[in-house]
């Protein structure tokens, strides 16, 4: 089977690309199809986020493994497209160079039978033009877990008292310029 997917950038004006892969292809070749169709050099990291119905981001599938133990976790050659997406899970959001933070919302639009003759990946429509830089984006913590505040406002005055008010380093077996 073929798997259609549409891949828009998160941007102000309209950009998009639909891909056809196979469905036995996996995220990284997908991957390499979305660098292609939007024409980046393929030089930097990416990754896939599981996510919800209403792109809410859940799961990380990174291109490398960089836990401690070498293949302890899952990376994007691991999965089959058909592993994570299919007729009830649509969405997928696929994040291309942590710099820049490029993002694309990822869906899968229809599943179909392989066309003779065709070869897989394949670019079958583009839609607008990249813009010259990526969205900036906005990262907020909620009000309600605003970890740092919470930590604050648990500290009471004996707290404080046990870091010492004064810059002595003495108490803590450090030396003032260690350097």
């Amino acid at each position: 089977m073929v798997y259609k997917f549409r891949v828009i950038l998160d941007a102000e004006e309209d950009v998009f690309r639909d891909i056809a892969i196979l469905e036995n292809d996996t995220l990284e070749d997908l991957h390499n199809a979305i660098v292609n169709a939007f024409g980046f050099d393929g030089m930097e990291v990416a990754s896939y986020y599981t996510c919800d119905d209403t792109w809410n981001q859940e799961d990380e599938i990174p291109m490398f493994d960089a836990g401690d133990v070498p293949g302890e976790n899952k990376i994007m050659s691991d999965y089959q497209l058909s592993d994570i997406l299919d007729e009830e899970n649509t969405k997928i959001i696929y994040v291309y160079d942590f710099i820049n933070m490029w993002t694309f919302l990822v869906e899968l639009a229809a599943v179909e039978e392989e066309e003779i003759g065709i070869i897989y990946p394949n670019l079958l429509f583009s839609h607008g033009e990249m813009p010259a830089e990526a969205l900036e984006k906005q990262f907020e913590a909620d009000d309600d877990h605003d970890a740092y505040n919470e930590f604050e406002d648990d500290l009471d005055e004996d707290d404080l008292d046990a870091f010492g008010s004064d810059d002595s380093f003495e108490d803590y077996g450090f030396e003032e310029n260690w350097n």
